[in-house]
């Protein structure tokens, strides 16, 4: 214990433990509102996801019945990539009080959360 005795250390471990679960709580709470939404430059699309990509919300204007099938596929799939990426984004910075901006476990979750929706490339 480097020098300490139980007495000083114990108090300080609780701290510590206590901290971190203080910003644990405060990363899953920040994390279970994390949705982003994008539009598509024509307006004919706006989609919201969360941070695992998954469609939270979607919304055709009236720009979209001008546009073919394949288009507004096209339209809603690259506008969805996008809202995602802003989500990850979000989700990166709730939890980067928790366990740190540069740490390895931050870069692994940047990688999965960069990660376009349903393994698709980009």
């Amino acid at each position: 214990m480097s020098g300490m005795d139980a007495p000083e250390w114990l108090p300080g471990y609780r701290r510590r433990t206590d901290d971190i679960a203080r910003r644990a709580a405060q990363a899953h709470a920040e994390l279970a509102t994390v949705r982003a939404s994008a539009s598509s430059p024509d307006g004919a699309v706006t989609v919201t996801v969360n941070p695992a990509g998954a469609l939270q919300g979607l919304a055709l204007g009236r720009a979209a019945e001008g546009l073919s099938r394949v288009q507004l596929a096209e339209a809603v799939l690259v506008t969805a990539r996008r809202a995602h990426s802003q989500a990850a984004q979000l989700a990166a910075a709730a939890i980067t009080p928790l366990i740190g901006e540069t740490s390895e476990a931050m870069r692994v979750v940047r990688s999965a959360l960069a990660a376009p929706p349903s393994g698709e490339a980009r």
